[in-house]
């Protein structure tokens, strides 16, 4: 371990993020009463050109109208090369009250980025003596965007958690695909007769992971597009879950009971991580570093796997 300790990143429930479209008033109220962890109402690639405004005065109202529950409450604003992102800024914190946790913003290719937006948002707390400090969490989805994903993370302290935005990614890779997520029919590789399909997004997913544990953020896996492939959506969970990302977009409700069933610890895992630090805990009472837990070795590096299980439980649970 460095000198400089690894932080820790937020203590928040981030299975599900639920998206819905500012333009559509009537999925507000179906949002707020989900099981979703976290609600972005979506002011950018779900909202045509002529619906900006009312979408953005939707949001405002349902902000500060909509009981929202213990859901962390983020709008997605429009990206930094477009007119419409900095009235996003403005509006929502001028006119949006306290509920409001966080915004996402996409399509962020450098810590730049993030300082233009830090600084408008900061001056306009400032003005209006706002109390709550805005979160940001951002999207990654280029190739620029990925190259500078460290710097990027460590941009500012408004900073909470990092996603993956599959579809702009592959276009920006120049990738041959017109999926979002998932298993690439022709990314495969052969052995003998069989095909063995690889995970193009598993370069992207660990620098964004690396990155975010670095900082002390939160890495999210972006949307998984055909929303009637349950079994695909799972699998690309379980990987993004196994890699160290903490939950999954939705953009469809029927996906928000598959991400908390993946990013959810089952009670089995929980008791064997529970069972790994007890027998830890005895083998140190013994004055050993290591010990044998059915069957495998288990030392002081499998308390610290133990514990992210049992914490992330914790964390659900309460």
């Amino acid at each position: 371990m460095s000198f400089r300790l690894q932080p820790t990143p937020p203590a928040r429930p981030n299975r599900c993020q639920l998206f819905g479209p500012g333009s559509n008033v009537k999925l507000f109220a179906k949002m707020a009463a989900s099981a979703a962890d976290l609600i972005n109402l979506d002011l950018e690639d779900s909202v045509s050109p002529s619906d900006k405004d009312i979408a953005r005065a939707n949001v405002i109202e349902a902000i500060n109208t909509i009981d929202w529950n213990t859901k962390t409450l983020s709008v997605r604003i429009n990206s930094l090369d477009t007119p419409y992102w900095y009235r996003d800024v403005v509006d929502l914190l001028e006119q949006a009250g306290d509920r409001l946790d966080q915004i996402m913003i996409p399509k962020v290719g450098n810590a730049a980025d993030i300082y233009a937006v830090d600084a408008l948002v900061t001056a306009i707390e400032a003005a209006k003596g706002r109390t709550k400090r805005i979160n940001f969490e951002v999207i990654i989805e280029s190739a620029a965007g990925l190259v500078n994903v460290n710097e990027i993370a460590a941009s500012s302290p408004r900073m909470v958690a990092m996603s993956l935005g599959a579809a702009d990614y592959a276009a920006s890779m120049g990738m041959q695909t017109t999926g979002i997520g998932g298993t690439q029919e022709n990314y495969y590789m052969l052995h003998g007769e069989n095909r063995h399909f690889s995970d193009p997004w598993h370069w992207a997913q660990t620098a964004i992971v690396a990155a975010c544990r670095t900082h002390g953020i939160l890495p999210v896996d972006g949307p998984f597009g055909d929303f009637s492939d349950d079994e695909g959506y799972r699998a690309q969970a379980r990987r993004s879950a196994t890699l160290g990302m903490v939950g999954k977009w939705a953009i469809h409700p029927k996906q928000i009971g598959l991400a908390n069933e993946v990013f959810t610890p089952s009670a089995e895992a929980v008791a064997e991580a529970r069972e790994i630090l007890a027998a830890m805990a005895q083998a140190t009472a013994n004055g050993e570093g290591a010990t044998v837990y059915k069957g495998r070795l288990v030392d002081i590096a499998s308390i610290k796997q133990a514990e992210v299980i049992v914490k992330q439980s914790e964390l659900i649970a309460g």
